[in-house]
């Protein structure tokens, strides 16, 4: 009976995060298609480096060293979590044990020592969230779910820890006086798996009960584990922690060049170099609809890249970024953090409306005849804008410290600046102050309200050789 209930249980589980990672895939693919090109060797050693080896949390030493133990233990634990899904199917108990022999006892203690671990790094995280009041952590972002959902992984991460060593200990317990169930054990044999922890454990906490008061502990602890595991693989896509799938993919596909490095338009790089007489008459495209003008910048997901898109959904919500942030440090609005948590709501926002099939979101000169929701007619009369204020946007003075600081190497100016692009090409909008800065570019190539064209001292200067 247990293994129907536990194939059932499994089947039920992948299916449903089958479904809602499928909508995750799709709210990512929002975002415009773009060519990522670049060394697959760099990339592969960055993503090795800085999403496996976590060479950038080390920046702060004690959180690293925390988050490090928590890390380790959830890579190695999954070991375990596949013998705990064969014997689940095949209602065996500790089915590699015969197999592996010393080994088995060696890796069991060695998670169990990270598990420990783990522990001291789950309190001390809870500690620094909610007692020593991190600033970063309580940001005006950070309120509501945002600060419960950093609560509540650590809760599980507890519980998870729970349920190892409650079927470990009692495990141990049993083994001693001859009643473990364990595949390969003879019944009646008496001895013990030497597990570094519940060895000790075990019969300390749960010596002296009955034996059926410990099997129900050991059972309870094996079906507490895999039920956390079962909840935390479908609560992945509703929560920060979904780093823990996209680090991996974020880090490799990031940028290779100069951080300090900004992307050119091409459609007006392209203008001024034929206004230069950089770009032959013969290469020049033909003259278009004057009604037909490009979009600069971005007003809305769907005019962001999916490795923006990507960005956002990585985002851990550590809030580095906006901690070295001189424009947040210096009490402006602008929280880079909160850039990437908006383009992720907009999206959830979005992908809702698509999975309702919300035809109201269809303006009303494209709604006749339309049947389907999809990302090419959508247009709920929305922005980013709506969730970016033009204050924020404003504040960034692209240094690049944001980007710097990011574990997983996010680019929140990158989503800045083309927000800041669309205010001023599109809308024609922006602050007061920058107005003249723009009429003295566009008139004589220079930052300041000058009389001349900046080039002018160059052209004076051939003169006076000549």
């Amino acid at each position: 009976m247990a293994q129907i209930i536990f194939i059932a249980l499994t089947i039920i589980t992948f299916g449903i995060a089958f479904r809602k990672y499928s909508q995750l895939r799709r709210n990512i693919l929002l975002g415009k298609d773009v060519e990522i090109k670049g060394n697959t060797g760099e990339r592969t050693k960055n993503m090795l480096l800085i999403a496996f080896g976590q060479k950038k949390m080390f920046k702060r030493i004690i959180p690293a060293v925390m988050h490090l133990f928590i890390y380790v233990a959830f890579l190695f634990t999954q070991i375990e979590l596949i013998e705990i899904f064969v014997d689940g199917i095949f209602g065996k108990h500790r089915f590699f044990r015969p197999y592996l022999g010393g080994m088995y006892t060696g890796l069991i203690s060695f998670i169990e020592i990270l598990s420990v671990g783990a522990f001291i790094g789950t309190l001390v995280f809870l500690i620094r969230r909610n007692l020593l009041k991190v600033p970063r952590f309580h940001m005006d972002e950070m309120t509501g779910w945002p600060k419960l959902d950093g609560n509540l992984i650590l809760y599980a991460e507890i519980l998870l820890l729970i349920g190892i060593f409650s079927m470990n200990g009692a495990d141990e317990a049993l083994f001693n006086m001859g009643q473990t169930h364990a595949t390969g054990v003879a019944e009646g044999t008496t001895g013990s798996f030497g597990f570094a922890v519940s060895q000790y454990f075990g019969p300390a906490m749960f010596g002296g009960m009955e034996v059926g008061t410990l099997h129900f502990i050991e059972r309870a602890g094996w079906w507490l584990h895999i039920i956390v595991v079962f909840t935390f693989l479908n609560y992945l896509p509703f929560s920060k922690h979904l780093h823990i799938l996209l680090a991996f993919p974020n880090v490799f596909y990031s940028k290779l060049n100069s951080r300090g490095e900004m992307e050119n338009m091409p459609a007006i790089m392209n203008e001024v170099k034929s206004m230069m007489g950089l770009i032959p008459e013969s290469e020049m495209a033909p003259a278009g609809d004057m009604n037909d003008m490009p979009k600069f910048g971005v007003s809305d997901v769907f005019d962001l890249t999916w490795k923006n898109m990507l960005d956002a959904y990585t985002c851990t919500e550590c809030g580095r970024c906006s901690s070295v942030c001189p424009a947040n440090v210096t009490g402006k609005k602008l929280s880079p953090r909160k850039i990437m948590m908006d383009v992720r709501d907009r999206a959830e926002e979005i992908g809702k409306n698509l999975d309702a099939n919300n035809l109201e979101c269809i303006a009303a000169d494209k709604k006749e005849g339309a049947t389907k929701l999809t990302k090419e007619n959508y247009d709920d009369g929305k922005s980013l804008f709506d969730y970016i204020t033009n204050e924020e946007i404003h504040a960034c003075t692209t240094c690049n410290a944001c980007v710097e600081a990011c574990p997983v190497t996010i680019d929140p100016l990158d989503i800045i600046l083309q927000l800041r692009r669309h205010e001023i090409l599109d809308l024609a909008a922006g602050p007061g102050d920058w107005t003249p800065m723009f009429t003295s570019i566009e008139n004589s190539g220079s930052v300041w309200q000058i009389p001349d064209s900046r080039a002018k001292w160059a052209t004076d200067l051939a003169t006076e050789e000549t």
